[in-house]
């Protein structure tokens, strides 16, 4: 299916750019035979049924990912961003013999517990010349159900735990999101996010393969490189974080019309601050809209589009996706009350690798996959997150979504992120803790803060302590960890 996807832009459009990283360019025709390079590079090196691929975002990921796809072997996009400790227990957990990757990652490759194969080590340019003369392998036949790809979670609030994606979870979200998104072949998109994450994965190299859209990557994410490319190059399509949209915002080379040729701007991975929203739409004219998804869902759940758009939410569910707000009881919460968000669909994930159990606590029989995530949806269909059920902090007797408390926060002119979480208290069962990163150049004060959140917050849900650090620690994607802040008190 998604091979299949490239053959047919390789047919209708061999000489359309397909993807350039500032070292390389490459059409889909020439895509399409380095994808066949690699796939005969992997029969060669491996028998295992399964390929680790570490590689940033680049010309080389896509040829990487849809080789190791035309052998019908399942592609394992690795987190180089990880220590070697725990990129290895990715490793052994996924029972990879074999990484495709580049000398650039020698050192954390030759720690893991797998044979790298470095792409610059092999006569990559004679074996393209040949190929070029040969004809291009038939795609394989695959199962809708058959595990395409094996993506581990951030592990963001437990050990990381490999996501099987099929072939038809990865594909239906590509054209659900297309047709949701209305948009085609004509758009050009920035790739800034690494590839190892699902985000990345799907809205920046499958959806532009399967449109024949042309892609402009950018290995190592760049505030500077990320408005010179979409001036340069006349992007349309942006999909990124809100960490990357407000490190944008700051940039003081950017002109007002540095991005007047961006369509869509999506972002998703973590709640967008209002402050970054309408920073964005005030000097630049552009309209940040919000997206949601999981890697459970290949990623992409819902999304605000140019035709349907509603501000503090993330969009309406994309084509062929269900939504259901669940009751701590099980049932269907009211339309504008909080619950879980549950979600059914073509794109919800085969399961946990090799963890039945845990596979069990989260899809039901009937397909529902329960996030985790707390939302409610308004009379008019758009979903607005909250916070997640286990982040809930019950105060007094009172549920309390942190996402509330860190609006407030982040509605400050002088705050730049902000998370919050409960901390034990003897009175009141728990009390919220906020950690603050504020503005460069800032002197705002823990009282300040305070006084401010009063104003918009009830008492009770007034942060009992507010540490303002330079830093937080996040993730791969810059989304805050909020485990390891516990840490910090």
């Amino acid at each position: 299916m998604l091979v299949n996807a490239l053959l047919d832009t390789y047919s209708r459009s061999p000489r359309t750019l397909a993807v350039a990283d500032g070292t390389r360019e490459l059409t889909y025709g020439q895509l399409t035979v380095f994808a066949a390079v690699i796939r005969d590079v992997v029969r060669r090196e491996t028998r295992c049924e399964r390929v680790g691929i570490m590689l940033p975002a680049s010309a080389t990921f896509p040829a990487a990912f849809m080789g190791t796809l035309w052998l019908s072997k399942v592609a394992i996009p690795l987190n180089f961003l990880l220590g070697a400790g725990a990129l290895a227990h990715i490793v052994e957990d996924a029972q990879l013999d074999m990484i495709v990757t580049t000398r650039h990652f020698a050192d954390l490759a030759n720690q893991l517990p797998a044979r790298a194969v470095f792409l610059e080590d092999l006569p990559l340019k004679s074996r393209i010349l040949f190929r070029m003369i040969r004809p291009l392998p038939c795609a394989p036949q695959v199962q809708e159900n058959q595990t395409a790809a094996i993506l581990y979670t951030s592990g963001t609030s437990a050990e990381p735990k490999g996501v099987e994606l099929s072939y038809r979870n990865l594909h239906s979200n590509c054209v659900d999101v297309i047709a949701t998104a209305g948009i085609d072949h004509r758009q050009r998109f920035l790739n800034t996010l690494p590839p190892f994450h699902v985000f990345g994965l799907t809205a920046n190299v499958l959806v532009p393969i399967v449109l024949g859209a042309p892609v402009y990557a950018i290995p190592r994410f760049s505030p500077v490189a990320f408005v010179k490319t979409v001036a340069e190059k006349r992007v349309t399509v942006i999909l990124a974080i809100p960490s990357m949209y407000a490190a944008v915002l700051r940039t003081k080379s950017a002109k007002s019309k540095s991005l007047r040729s961006v369509y869509l701007a999506m972002s998703g991975g973590e709640p967008l601050p209002d402050g970054v929203r309408k920073g964005f739409k005030e000097r630049f004219g552009v309209t940040l809209r919000e997206g949601y998804g999981l890697t459970e869902t290949s990623p992409i759940v819902s999304t605000c589009t140019v035709a349907s758009h509603r501000d503090g939410t993330v969009g309406k569910p994309i084509r062929n996706v269900e939504l259901r707000i669940s009751t701590s009881s099980g049932g269907e919460a009211p339309t504008g009350e909080q619950g879980e968000i549950l979600v059914r669909g073509p794109g919800v994930m085969k399961g946990y690798y090799r963890k039945p159990q845990e596979t069990r606590q989260v899809l039901d029989r009937e397909g529902w996959f329960r996030t985790g995530d707390v939302g409610s949806v308004d009379d008019a269909g758009f979903l607005k997150i909250t916070g997640r059920v286990k982040e809930m902090l019950i105060i007094g007797g009172e549920n309390v979504s942190p996402r509330e408390i860190e609006s407030v926060l982040e509605s400050h002119p002088e705050v730049v992120q902000v998370g919050v979480i409960g901390m034990p208290d003897e009175l009141r069962g728990e009390v919220p803790v906020a950690f603050v990163i504020p503005a460069r150049g800032s002197t705002v004060t823990e009282q300040e803060l305070r006084n401010f959140a009063k104003r918009s917050l009830a008492g009770f849900k007034v942060p009992k302590r507010i540490e303002i650090r330079e830093d937080l620690p996040k993730g791969p994607t810059g989304k805050l960890l909020k485990r390891h802040l516990r840490e910090l008190l």
